[in-house]
């Protein structure tokens, strides 16, 4: 079975690509950075939660008409006696919104720099085989924590902007076809949607071009990841619809609708951090072609000599 697998890699480098990539992440623990970069994806949640209810109380403390709306909807949408209970939650909630929001801020910087870190962490590993010659300059624990802060910034910027250029295609695809009288045209809707989506496509591909070749603690070649960051692109669109088929099966039921979006979410951040991983260990896999120097012209023998006595 072995001597049949080394054939078929000798006759397919795509294959021989694909299975010294798997080997290079188990080697440099892919599955143990993926978990952690999991758990503080999870962790996270509490914070922006605290973040997204502190901004709430303060527009409803704002806005005293939707504050007296939100709660008649909830005095009669909540069984019983349970209403007046609810009203006094939200009172409380929107009293406590600026220490919420503090305490919400703090929660989410310390989880977004450990996220950043295990994953800046996990990619320089994964590039490790391949920037032996380029080892990491040693940096200060505090330089080191502003440039996480950076790159998170940096990269939470990216994927709205990216997001954002998906909404806008399909919104303005929509627009255009309203406006030109196309949208009963069989095919027209598909056709921009397509359009769409190649955008999306294209705005993933900068996201993940800068997380495989920027990340990494250590300077990487940035050619080397434009192939794995279209491919990374395209799965990750995949993954998305994946997830949703999942999302839906799994809140089916009373029980799943409870815990099911946590768990899909648990499930999500874990095989999106698997594939980045894995994503940059194909890329750092690539064979470079070695440079051949040229071969000399073979020289004419000399003359046979004469020896005299």
């Amino acid at each position: 079975m072995r001597g049949i697998l080394e054939r078929y890699r000798q006759r397919y480098p795509w294959l021989d690509h694909l299975l010294r990539a798997a080997q290079s992440y188990s080697n440099h623990h892919g599955d143990h950075y993926a978990a952690a970069i999991t758990f503080f994806s999870v962790l996270s949640l509490v914070p922006m939660l605290m973040i997204a209810f502190a901004a709430a109380g303060f527009v409803l403390a704002g806005n005293p008409e939707l504050m007296r709306h939100l709660q008649d909807q909830v005095q009669a949408a909540a069984p019983g006696g349970l209403g007046p209970m609810l009203n006094q939650i939200i009172d409380g909630a929107i009293a406590s919104r600026r220490g919420v929001g503090i305490i919400g801020l703090l929660g989410a910087l310390y989880s977004g720099l450990g996220w950043m870190s295990n994953l800046r962490e996990a990619l320089t590993a994964q590039w490790d085989a391949s920037s032996r010659d380029k080892p990491a300059k040693p940096e200060s624990f505090l330089r080191t924590k502003v440039v996480d802060l950076l790159a998170l910034l940096g990269l939470g910027v990216a994927l709205v902007m990216s997001f954002a250029l998906t909404g806008v295609g399909t919104a303005f695809a929509s627009a255009v076809l309203t406006a030109v009288g196309f949208g009963h045209v069989p095919g027209a809707r598909l056709v921009f949607t397509a359009l769409a989506v190649v955008a999306s496509i294209t705005g993933m591909w900068l996201v993940f071009l800068w997380v495989i070749a920027r990340l990494p603690r250590q300077p990487v070649p940035l050619r080397r990841a434009m192939h794995a960051a279209w491919l990374g692109a395209i799965g990750f669109e995949i993954l998305k619809q994946a997830f949703a088929i999942y999302l839906d099966s799994v809140t089916a039921s009373p029980t799943g609708q409870l815990f099911g979006p946590v768990i899909g979410l648990m499930v999500f951040a874990y095989f999106v951090s698997r594939f980045v991983l894995f994503l940059t260990a194909w890329a750092a896999e690539v064979r470079e072609v070695p440079d051949i120097p040229a071969q000399r012209s073979p020289s004419q023998a000399p003359a046979s000599a004469r020896i005299h006595p």
